[in-house]
């Protein structure tokens, strides 16, 4: 079993190879344990067969465990024991028919159109179901009013009482995986790593930038590093805010919607002003940058920022004292710290159960390694914990950025390089690369060829851990109620629909 550290490459040939029984013992007694996780499983075809790798994050120590195994066949499912790993055990069987004869919900994930049976599709999607006369089945979904992206949501109620949500995503087919493969061009793939999820540009495009500037063995100076870590926190920021106005309008809390969008208006535009794009869209980019930090841009940022939490105070602390608020999100979509720890969510969705759980911690990227970072933790993992959750670490992420913008003042002057889309790959190689977005951990993946090319680039949201914990939220609580729990999740189709 190998041991490295987050953005660590390593010689593929040197990952230990495993027979199934004796890498399945590794892997059951590594999860045994609380303080570890699984942060990616999947499997990259290799001549008539495949190489799957596991990486399993420790969150105690900092440390990665790659366990490998080449087999396919009537493989013992990790998901009997510990159902985190369904979902990448049903992906792994869907892209290329490898098979686990004991897994209990071996379903498709997201129907890529490379998967490996054509003969499953969307159509004849295997809905768990009740036979009862005194049940009743609720469809919403795919189409959805505005904007919002297609996914089904069927529901099993009793009355008005929800007793099962499946959740059936997989519509877009966007190929994003594929893409990374088939664009060779570095600023292309950096184009494709900040769509994979909208909202996410800065937290996806920084986990792809880690990952080559890692390969081609390039360090960043120090002010890069900050700036990068002061745009993902304004991201953090302001998709919090958004989220809390969502929450406000579900509620009918008008003056609360209204004044948080305002105030996530001031933070995206102070983004656009740095960048030129509200959501950070061309702003990381590799080995360098376009959008140096100025003193006039960090004066800015500090203005707004002690603006934005001043108001953003104010509106919280009468938000929270409102009956008609509490009685809307106190017991509302309830997740126990056992249902957190048994599907494996991430970031926010875990850290609201009780979880501590959150890379910037744990396995620490960029400048975070100079930070002392204690999470923010609840434990009543209901609509109100993941509402108080927004609102504790919009404070945190508003002070980390007051103190690195305090440290790159003595950075200021400090010469840094333009974008390099030249970069030269280690051959053979496999490097990881974890990131804690606004909606938690953000894993990539990348192998490469002996020409240093990438042949393999494997991506996971935290929404394909946290849709889960969505559909245990709203068992026992009326359908009425899922809209406000939907909401307090805010997961993405985008980045589950790779």
């Amino acid at each position: 079993m190998m041991e490295i550290y987050n953005t660590d490459c390593i010689k593929i040939a040197d990952i230990s190879v495993l027979p199934y029984k004796q890498f399945y013992m590794q892997v059951d007694n590594l999860l045994f344990y609380k303080h570890n996780h699984c942060v990616n499983y999947f499997a990259v075809p290799q001549g008539d067969g495949f190489l799957s790798i596991c990486c399993i994050a420790n969150d105690s120590n900092h440390k990665i465990y790659i366990v490998a195994h080449n087999e396919v066949d009537n493989l013992e499912a990790l998901t009997a024991k510990h159902y985190a790993m369904h979902v990448f055990e049903r992906e792994m069987h869907e892209n290329y028919g490898i098979t686990f004869d004991d897994h209990p919900w071996l379903k498709p994930v997201r129907y890529p159109a490379n998967r490996y049976n054509r003969d499953e599709c969307i159509e004849n999607y295997p809905f768990y179901s009740i036979d009862s006369d005194d049940l009743h089945e609720v469809g919403v979904g795919p189409i959805h009013a505005g904007i919002i992206e297609p996914g089904h949501f069927r529901f099993i109620c009793n009355g008005e009482k929800v007793l099962h949500l499946e959740i059936m995503l997989g519509y877009q087919h966007r190929g994003i995986e594929s893409l990374m493969l088939a664009k060779k061009h570095q600023l292309q793939r950096a184009v494709l790593a900040e769509s994979i999820s909208g909202d996410t540009a800065i937290g996806h495009s920084l986990t792809y930038t880690s990952i080559m500037e890692s390969l081609s063995g390039k360090s960043l100076p120090d002010r890069i590093q900050l700036e990068r870590i002061i745009a993902l926190e304004l991201e953090r920021i302001a998709i919090h805010i958004g989220d809390t106005s969502a929450l406000c309008l579900d509620i009918a809390y008008q003056l609360g919607q209204v004044a948080c969008e305002a105030l996530r208006t001031i933070v995206i535009n102070t983004t656009q002003a740095w960048c030129g794009n509200r959501f950070g869209k061309g702003f990381i980019r590799l080995a360098g940058t376009h959008y140096p930090l100025t003193a006039d841009m960090a004066e800015l940022i500090l203005k707004n920022i002690n603006d934005v939490e001043r108001r953003y105070r104010e509106v919280t602390d009468l938000m929270f004292n409102l009956p008609s608020v509490l009685s809307r999100f106190e017991g509302i979509g309830e997740v126990t710290v056992k249902q957190a720890e048994l599907v494996g969510l991430t970031g926010m969705a875990a850290r609201m159960a009780g979880v501590n759980r959150d890379i910037r911690a744990s396995h620490p990227f960029l400048y975070y390694r100079n930070l002392k970072f204690e999470p923010v933790v609840l434990d009543t993992g209901d609509v109100m914990a993941r509402a108080l959750l927004r609102r504790d670490e919009v404070f945190q992420s508003i002070q980390i950025v007051r103190d690195l913008l305090e440290k790159h003042r003595v950075l200021q002057n400090e010469s840094i390089p333009k974008p390099d889309y030249q970069l030269s790959l280690q051959a053979n190689s496999l490097c990881i690369s974890l990131i804690e977005g606004w909606r938690g951990e953000i894993c990539h993946v990348a192998l490469t060829d002996e020409t240093g090319e990438v042949y393999h680039y494997k991506i996971k949201d935290p929404s394909l851990h946290n849709w889960m914990g969505l559909a245990l939220a709203v068992r026992n609580q009326e359908i009425s109620d899922f809209p406000i729990c939907n909401k307090s999740f805010n997961l993405s189709y985008c980045g589950h629909d790779l």
